[in-house]
C-alpha cells in the first residue's frame, strides 16, 4: 500500500489544541481537535494543564503513526506566544506553565525599569510595551525576585513552541519568532539580548537561538521524520504571505484583535508607535516586523449587539446588508472624532440613526477609519506599500472591505483567505526539508476591492 508523503502540525492556542497533517500539495488530509481543563497555580492564578498538553502530543502522534494511509515526513509546531516553560537538569518542567494574563506585581517591572532608563527608554529599546506577565522575560525575572530557589534550579527556559518540539527532538532552542513577541528581552537597537538580561542571572536560562527554517532529526528510535524548531503562531501565520509575495504589502490579520504587520518596515519603534500600542515582532529568519494592534473584533461584537437591542432586530442582522454606496460616503465623511479611542461609538446615541442599518454603516466606518489610522502608524516613506490583504473574520465582511479600499490611496486592498493559516505556515517554513515538490502558487485565495469599482457603483 502506497503511503501519502504528510506533515504533521501541531497548532496550539489558548481553546483549541489542534493537530494537522497536510500532503505535499499543503492540502488538509487530517484534522483532530482537543482542549482541556485549565488548572492552577500555586497562588490559585488559572494556567495551562502542561501535562495533559505534554500527553497529547504523543496520544496524537500515536494515532496518525498507526494509520496505515500516511506516512509522517516531518513535525513542526506553532503555538501561542508568552509562556514559558522552565525545565530542570532532566528536561522535567519545575513549575507551572504560567498564564500570561497573571497579574504581575508594579513594583517588581518599575524597579527593572528604573535601572534602565526609565520605562519609556526601556519599553522602546525592547518594543515591548509594558504589559506585565505579557512580557514573557518579565515572568522569568519575577521568578528569579521572588523564588531564588526555584529559579536556581532552572536549566533552561523555553517558550512553549519550543518546549513542544524538545518533547519530540530532545534538542534545546531559542527562537526569534518567540523572542521578538513583546518578550521586553530583545534590545532591538543593539540587535542582542537587552542587558539586563544577563545583569539578572537570565541568560544562562537560555538554549542558542537559531532560525523557523530549521529542522533536527527526531529522537525516537528508527523514526525518520525531521523535526522543526515551533514557531510563535502570529509569525507563522505571516509566512505563507512572505513565501508568495515579493513586492512590499501589509498583512492584517482580523478577529477579535485586528492586528496589522508591515514585514518590510524595519524602522526603529518610535514613542509616538508605542502610545498607540505598536510592536515589532520577528519572523521567521529574524528580520523586524511592524505592527500595531486594535481590539477592533471585541469592539465591532459589543457595538453590533448593542445596535439589535436597541433595534429589536437579529444580532446577525448585519450578515444580511445590500451595499449601498451613497450611504457607504455619507458615512464615512460623517466620522471626524478619534477613531483610533474605539469607545467612542458606544458613546453615540443610537435614537440619531432611522434603522439597524444605518447604525451599522456608522459603525463600520467608525471602525474602518480606526483600522487605517492603525495601518498609517506602521507605513514607511522608505519603502512604499502596494498592496494590502485582510484575513481573519473582517475579511468576509464585504462593507468592511469596501470602505476600507474607499479609504485607501493608491494601495490595492484584497481579501484573502486560506485553511489554517497559521498551521499552514508552520508547515511552508520547513517545506525543503521534507517535501519533494514546488511550493504551490494557490495556496491564498484573493478576492480583489477597487476602489475604483466603488467609485462606479454610486
Amino acid at each position: 500500500m502506497h503511503k501519502k508523503p504528510v506533515i504533521a502540525i501541531f497548532d496550539v492556542g489558548k481553546t483549541n489544541k489542534k493537530l494537522f497533517l497536510f500532503d505535499e500539495n499543503y492540502q488538509i488530509v487530517f484534522e483532530r481537535s482537543a482542549r482541556f481543563l485549565e488548572t492552577v497555580d500555586e497562588d490559585g492564578d488559572p494556567c495551562e494543564n502542561l501535562e495533559s498538553l505534554r500527553l497529547s502530543v504523543f496520544d496524537s502522534l500515536h494515532e496518525v503513526f498507526r494509520k496505515q494511509e500516511f506516512a509522517i515526513k516531518a513535525i513542526n509546531f506553532t503555538t501561542y506566544g508568552a509562556s514559558f516553560v522552565y525545565l530542570d537538569k532532566t528536561g522535567r518542567p519545575t513549575s507551572p506553565l504560567y498564564n500570561y494574563l497573571k497579574p504581575y506585581p508594579e513594583k517588581i517591572s518599575q524597579d527593572l525599569y528604573e535601572q534602565y532608563g526609565g520605562e519609556e527608554e526601556f519599553c522602546l529599546r525592547t518594543a515591548s510595551p509594558a504589559l506585565g506577565s505579557l512580557n514573557s522575560g518579565l515572568q522569568l525575572y519575577r521568578m528569579a525576585v521572588e523564588k531564588p530557589e526555584v529559579f536556581s534550579n532552572i536549566s533552561h527556559a523555553l517558550h512553549l513552541p519550543q518546549y513542544m518540539s524538545f518533547l519530540i527532538s530532545g534538542e534545546l532552542y531559542s527562537d526569534m519568532t518567540s523572542i521578538g513577541c513583546h518578550t521586553a528581552l530583545w534590545d532591538f537597537k543593539k540587535g542582542g539580548y537587552h542587558e539586563w538580561v544577563k545583569d539578572k542571572g537570565l541568560l544562562g536560562k537560555f538554549p542558542p537561538i537559531v532560525s523557523g527554517d530549521q529542522t533536527r532529526s527526531s529522537t525516537f528510535p528508527g523514526s525518520t521524520y525531521i523535526v522543526g524548531t515551533g514557531l510563535h503562531d502570529s509569525s507563522a501565520a505571516l509566512i505563507p504571505y512572505l513565501l508568495n509575495f515579493q513586492e512590499p504589502f501589509v498583512l492584517v490579520s482580523t478577529g477579535t484583535w485586528s492586528i496589522s504587520f508591515n514585514p518590510f518596515n524595519e524602522e526603529a519603534l518610535t514613542k509616538q508607535e508605542l502610545d498607540k500600542d505598536c510592536l515589532l515582532y520577528f519572523n521567521y529568519l529574524g528580520k523586524p516586523v511592524k505592527a500595531s494592534r486594535l481590539f477592533l473584533g471585541n469592539e465591532h461584537d459589543i457595538q453590533s449587539k448593542r445596535i439589535a437591542s436597541f433595534f429589536a432586530v437579529s444580532p446577525v442582522f448585519f450578515r444580511g446588508l445590500k451595499i449601498d454606496g451613497e450611504k457607504m460616503d455619507e458615512m464615512l465623511q460623517g466620522f471626524s472624532e478619534d477613531p483610533l479611542v474605539l469607545e467612542s461609538f458606544s458613546k453615540k446615541d443610537l435614537s440619531l440613526f432611522k434603522t439597524a442599518e444605518e447604525a451599522y454603516y456608522a459603525l463600520m466606518a467608525h471602525l474602518v477609519n480606526a483600522q487605517v489610522q492603525s495601518l498609517t502608524l506602521i507605513m514607511s516613506k522608505k519603502q512604499p506599500i502596494k498592496r494590502l490583504f485582510v484575513d481573519g473574520g473582517f475579511s468576509k465582511n464585504q462593507l468592511f472591505m469596501q470602505m476600507l479600499a474607499k479609504q485607501l490611496n493608491e494601495i490595492e486592498v484584497f481579501a484573502a483567505s486560506m485553511a489554517q493559516a497559521t498551521a499552514l505556515g508552520a508547515a511552508l517554513v520547513i517545506h525543503e526539508s521534507w517535501n519533494r515538490g514546488p511550493l504551490p502558487g494557490d495556496l491564498i485565495e484573493l478576492k480583489y476591492y477597487s476602489r475604483l469599482e466603488n467609485q462606479k457603483k454610486q
